[in-house]
């Protein structure tokens, strides 16, 4: 994709459902010589209009591929296992801390004009996922996005609650972690949240390369350790990133 250019981790019962189911257009050339002066200055009826983007085709033909990265099967998310379907249905304590909330739960940060997920899975066995979520946005918005998502990392150290329908999601904690810039992207910014679930402390990571005006999200969620009762820290796939930012630039 060329540079025309997105509350706590899935729930548990979401987690182990899961586990469960294994622009330009051409214009118009001046008249001959011989033509008529009435006929300068008219826009040629012959000429290919001008041609539009379509942000969600564009990132449908970007997002990962199922088997492009060795390893690892990449598919859509079922939506009857998301902890919110949209980011109205996310209720939070603390309003700044809503991009945090919304990047570990697939769901796009800020307004973008275009947006889908996808999940991969398979390299560290079943349960470990790294989630990809791209989003396009109006010129400039991707960066301010951004740094509205640095802002929450800031504010929300001591952690926040989400809330959607039913379900609570209490975060305790939200750290900064280094992120280099992939080559090709602007900016890159990353972070982990931790949880608790029946006294056991579950680290979880997202990380964040803006590419022009598109958005590439990642999240990593190590599901099998909540069923396992012991601690998760998973990492972000890096070949998954790799290979879905290589198609970014």
């Amino acid at each position: 994709m060329k540079r025309t250019r997105t509350a706590l981790a899935v729930p548990v019962l979401t987690l182990v459902s899961a586990l469960a189911l294994g622009a330009c257009g051409g214009s118009g050339s001046d008249s001959d010589s011989g033509s008529s002066g009435d006929s300068k200055g008219k826009p040629d009826a012959s000429a290919a209009p001008e041609k539009t983007s379509d942000p969600a085709a564009e990132l449908k033909s970007a997002v990962l591929s199922k088997s492009e990265v060795k390893g690892f099967t990449v598919r859509e998310p079922q939506e009857k296992y998301v902890f919110a379907t949209s980011q109205d249905n996310v209720k939070l304590d603390k309003a700044v801390c809503a991009p945090i909330a919304y990047a570990t739960n697939q769901l796009p940060l800020g307004s973008p004009k275009a947006d889908l997920t996808r999940v991969a899975a398979g390299a560290k066995g079943p349960g470990v996922f790294t989630y990809v979520t791209l989003s396009a946005y109006e010129r400039g918005e991707a960066k301010a996005t951004l740094a509205e998502l640095s802002k929450a990392i800031g504010s929300c150290g001591n952690g926040f609650t989400a809330k959607a329908g039913r379900t609570t999601s209490p975060y305790s904690s939200v750290t900064a972690e280094t992120a280099p810039t992939p080559k090709g992207a602007d900016e890159s910014v990353a972070f982990n949240v931790t949880t608790k679930f029946e006294n056991v402390t579950h680290t979880l990571r997202a990380r964040t390369v803006r590419y022009g005006d598109t958005l590439a999200l990642y999240y990593a969620v190590d599901a099998m350790a909540f069923t396992q009762a012991r601690p998760g820290n998973p990492e972000i796939a890096t070949a998954v990133m790799d290979a879905q930012n290589a198609k970014l630039v």
